[in-house]
Order: structure tokens, then C-alpha cells, then sequence
């Protein structure tokens, strides 16, 4: 203590009075002063060297540690407002945080090709090979502090700029408030995202029932197993603009979905119900058309079609099935939409899928917020590993026939296998085997009969 209280002393004389060298050769006058300086400067020494004295007992105590000259000049100082840092990581993009608020670009890249064979009675254009740029995704996410944040994306798919996600959020404590356009809780497959999903396209229900985001206000509340969400929307940001009349689109809906997710040991389940009621309105002079392409995107040509119908509204209500355990993964749904025709009787549709699936590497499926995410490999390609390798067969069926109306059945056998690489990229390869019934398009002038299809994908998604 006495060293660095002499320290201090010393500084502070070379600091204020000459050089030892030239000490000789001052006057009497400047020695005196000098000697006043040196004065000065011991009482402003003992001063410290009390205020020492006095923080030393509580650093013993071990209560706060003794004071230093340094500390003692900065408490005399105002304090300054404490700025906050800025951390950047990588998630496939850069991520910059700073205290609560956080920042991150997204992006995804798709492409598809495939190969559509069906019999050559079938006069349409689509059979053969085909391929496109499926999406090209660009935007951000983020938190802006106190439980507001956002996400913002726009996607070029067929040739057009949609807006996909693109929301404000709130959320406090085991609750989640968002606002714009969104999923409405449909169904398990199409809320789990197209890059993370087991097969290349998802159950041939959930495009044929028109599933899409859509502007709206929902809640959402999350506690140990339970999920709950409810929302209110009206249609899709691309159906409100007013190059399609979205001024006369007052349409509306109700939408909601309870997921149950305990986990028993190494097993985690998953049981979900939801349910959708709609009010087209003013909609009711545009006909309404359930239709599905042959389990590829690449061809526009639709093997299942109802004919137009004169609607006011529909229902329509799923349960979900799913789990894991390990490498093994199961997942199964049904769903029900009931369409309102006035004056005449209502047509009930249905659809359904069922899988299971297995990582060859080890991996096991990601399950969070009530859906399937993306898997990170155990060991990635590069690193010694090859990757992560899933194997999934999945039987899906659709039935657009009821009462009057004549859309076709589909039975549909699938295979697929993922290759993930490395996290945040992944490469699909697809067999489907579909067996149609009552198709739209005939075969010669035969509405029964088979196709098949392989297809191939490549997409980064960051």
C-alpha cells in the first residue's frame, strides 16, 4: 500500500517540479517556490492516501475491493450512459445482437427438376421433363427490444414477386401476438417449413384445399406441452391489392389449432386438432376450385380438378399424429373441408398422409413450437463425416368427390431421401408412384390409370 502510495507522490513531483539535472541552478526564489509546490503537493497526497485508509477496511471484508486512484477519479467524473455491445455470430448469415434487440438476413435458394411419366394416351403437355427456379427467397428477422419483433419476406416463385411472411410479433412470457401475413394453423405438414420438410412436396391436401398465408391478428400461448393458437384473418397480402380487386375483398375467417407434445422417455409424441371456419362474402361471385398437380411443382398440368363452385363459404377441420424417437420419426394427419353452396347441397372433401421415416446417421428429426424444424448433421461432409442421410416412405391420398361434384381420388406411394451435407444445405431425391381414379384429364377415354414421378432438389436455406 505504502509503494503505490509513493508512487503516486513521486508522479506527481515529476510531474510539477524540474528536472533533478537542473536543480542546481535555480534562484532562491524559485527554490521557495518549489518548496511551496512540493507542499501543495504532499497535502493533496495525504488527502488521497486518507481516502485509501477509508476503502481499505471494506475490501478486507471482502464486502468491495479497495478503491484505486484510478476508480476514485472516475467516481468524481458524471457517469456515463453504459453502451450497449454488438455481438456477431453465424447462423448461415450474419446475426447481430445487442442486448435484447437482434438482427439477421435470410435467404433461401431452390431447385427443382423432375421427371413426369404417364400414359401416352394422356394428351398433355406436362409429361416428360421439366424443371424451374421453385423460390428464391430474400429478407430479415429480428427483435427490436421489449417483445417487439418482426419478420419481412418477399419470394419470386412462377415468374412473380409474392410477399411470404411478413409480420410484427409481441411476445411476453408464454405469449405470442402476430400481425400480418401468416399461417393460419392449418395443418402439422403445412406449417413445418419446405426446407425442412421429409418429401419434396407436402400432402397433396393441403395445396389442393387452397392452403396459403394470409393477413391477420393471432395469439398464441405455450406452456410445458400444451400449444394453443387462434387467430382472425381475411385473405392473402397478394389477394388485397387492388390490381385484383382486394377493395371488394371482405372475405374473413376463424382459425385455431391445440397441439399436446408430452415426451415420454426417449420418445417425444405429438397430437394436434385444428379447425377453420370462412366467410367468403363478396368472394361468392368468384367460383371457387379445388384442384392438385401430379407431385410435382415443375408442371402446371392438374390430374385432380373440380369443376367450378358457386360458394359462400367452407369448414374445415384436421387431427395430427406424430413423434419421435431416436432416428425414427412417424407423422400422419386427416383432414375435412366442407364447402357452403346455397341451395344446394354441401360437398365434403378429404385428405390425408401418413409416413415414417429414419436417419441412416444417427440424427434425430428437430421438433419445436409444435412442428418439425431442420436437423443439423452429426458429423458434416468435410469434417470426417458424410453428413445426414433420412429415409422416408409416405402413402398419401386425396378425395375430391362428393355428392354432385366429380374432382378424381388420388392414392399416392412415395419415397424420398435427403442428403443434408452440411447444416443449411440440403439435396432431395423423390419416387412417387400415383394411382388416379375419376381423373380430370382422361387417358384415351380412360379416367383410371397410374403415373409415376422422380424428382430432384437442391436448396439453400440460411
Amino acid at each position: 500500500m505504502k509503494a503505490s502510495r509513493w508512487a503516486i507522490a513521486i508522479a506527481m513531483l515529476q510531474i510539477s517540479a524540474p528536472s533533478w539535472a537542473n536543480a542546481q541552478t535555480i534562484s532562491q526564489a524559485e527554490a521557495e517556490q518549489l518548496r511551496a509546490q512540493i507542499a501543495t503537493l504532499k497535502a493533496q497526497v495525504e488527502m488521497l492516501e486518507a481516502r485509501l485508509d477509508s476503502a481499505a477496511p471494506a475490501a478486507a471484508s471482502g464486502s468491495a475491493p479497495a478503491a484505486t486512484p484510478k476508480a476514485l477519479a472516475a467516481a468524481s467524473k458524471p457517469e456515463d450512459k453504459a453502451k450497449p455491445e454488438t455481438d456477431i455470430s453465424w447462423k448461415g448469415s450474419p446475426v447481430f445482437a445487442s442486448d435484447d434487440a437482434k438482427f439477421k438476413v435470410k435467404g433461401r435458394i431452390q431447385y427443382d427438376a423432375g421427371l413426369l411419366m404417364a400414359p401416352e394416351s394422356v394428351s398433355d403437355r406436362a409429361k416428360g421433363y421439366s424443371n424451374e427456379l421453385r423460390r428464391l427467397r430474400l429478407g430479415a428477422e429480428g427483435q427490436l427490444g421489449a417483445g417487439f419483433g418482426y419478420k419481412l419476406e418477399v419470394e419470386l416463385s412462377d415468374n412473380s414477386v409474392d410477399l411470404v411472411d411478413t409480420f410484427i410479433t409481441y411476445e411476453k412470457g408464454k405469449w405470442l401476438i402476430t400481425l400480418g401475413n401468416h399461417n393460419q394453423f392449418q395443418s402439422l405438414d403445412e406449417l413445418i417449413g419446405d426446407t425442412t420438410g421429409s418429401v419434396m412436396e407436402r400432402a397433396a391436401f393441403t395445396d389442393a384445399f387452397n392452403f396459403e398465408r394470409r393477413i391477420g391478428l393471432s395469439a398464441q400461448y405455450k406452456s410445458g406441452i400444451l400449444l394453443a393458437q387462434l387467430g382472425l384473418f381475411s385473405d392473402s397480402a397478394d389477394s388485397l391489392t387492388n390490381d385484383e380487386d382486394g377493395d371488394e375483398n371482405d372475405s374473413y375467417s376463424v382459425d385455431g389449432r391445440i397441439v399436446l407434445a408430452p415426451r415420454i422417455g426417449k420418445i417425444q409424441l405429438h397430437f394436434g386438432a385444428s379447425g377453420h371456419w370462412r366467410d367468403l362474402n363478396r368472394l361468392s361471385d368468384e367460383p371457387l376450385r379445388y384442384r392438385q398437380r401430379p407431385y410435382l411443382h415443375t408442371v402446371n398440368t392438374r390430374f385432380l380438378a373440380t369443376p367450378a363452385i358457386d360458394a359462400t363459404g367452407e369448414s374445415h377441420y384436421g387431427l395430427e399424429l406424430a413423434g419421435t424417437r431416436g432416428p425414427l420419426y412417424w407423422a400422419g394427419e386427416t383432414h375435412w373441408l366442407r364447402t357452403k353452396r346455397p341451395g344446394l347441397s354441401d360437398p365434403t372433401f378429404f385428405g390425408g398422409y401418413a409416413e415414417v421415416g429414419y436417419f441412416l446417421t444417427g440424427e434425430t428429426r428437430a421438433y419445436k413450437n409444435g412442428i418439425f424444424g431442420s436437423t443439423k448433421p452429426r458429423q458434416a461432409f468435410g469434417d470426417g463425416g458424410m453428413g445426414a442421410l433420412q429415409l422416408t416412405a409416405r402413402y398419401d391420398y386425396l378425395d375430391l368427390n362428393d355428392k354432385d361434384i366429380v374432382g378424381g381420388t388420388q392414392n399416392a406411394w412415395i419415397l424420398g431421401l435427403v442428403w443434408t451435407p452440411i447444416e443449411y444445405l440440403r439435396f432431395n431425391l423423390n419416387y412417387a408412384h400415383l394411382r388416379y381414379t375419376d381423373a380430370a384429364i382422361p387417358a384415351g377415354t380412360d379416367r383410371d390409370y397410374s403415373a409415376n414421378v422422380v424428382g430432384w432438389r437442391a436448396e439453400l436455406d440460411f
